[in-house]
């Protein structure tokens, strides 16, 4: 389930994890972005949906965005095949259901998360186009 790469987009990079710079920023990507959900009011409905602690969280989506992007793939290593929508659903996650204003808010921390971390501009647009589309997937509440 990576990032695919499309021709017309080429860019001196193998894949976006190689991109992005590899694991570090990563996972200093996913690390603000925790940071982020934890410290702004405007992502109080995001942060209500993942329970009380963030740690396995920030190691899943860490390991999750690593192979997504083009990287190692820890997270299919330990877990198999993602599930994504299954594992969100607030059965398996104890949290809340996901609607517009989670997935909303899922991106716009997101999308400040890549732009306090310096992800270059030309793949913070690639990716904010693909994580919308994971994100309005990933909906299971009608609104």
């Amino acid at each position: 389930m990576a990032l695919e790469e499309k021709p017309e987009q080429a860019t001196p990079f193998e894949t976006p994890f190689a991109w992005i710079g590899g694991e570090a920023r990563v996972k200093a990507l996913v690390e603000r972005f925790y940071d982020l959900m934890d410290l702004e009011p405007a992502y109080t409905a995001l942060r209500a949906a993942h329970g009380s602690t963030l740690d396995n969280a920030r190691q899943r989506l860490f390991w999750f965005l690593c192979g997504w992007l083009g990287g190692p793939q820890h997270y299919t290593e330990r877990f198999g095949h993602p599930r994504l929508r299954q594992r969100h659903l607030p059965s398996e996650t104890g949290g809340g259901t996901i609607g517009i204003k989670e997935r909303d808010q899922w991106l716009a921390c997101m999308d400040q998360a890549m732009v306090e971390t310096g992800v270059d501009q030309a793949l913070r647009v690639r990716l904010n186009v693909s994580f919308f589309q994971t994100a309005d997937w990933m909906r299971n509440r009608g609104e």
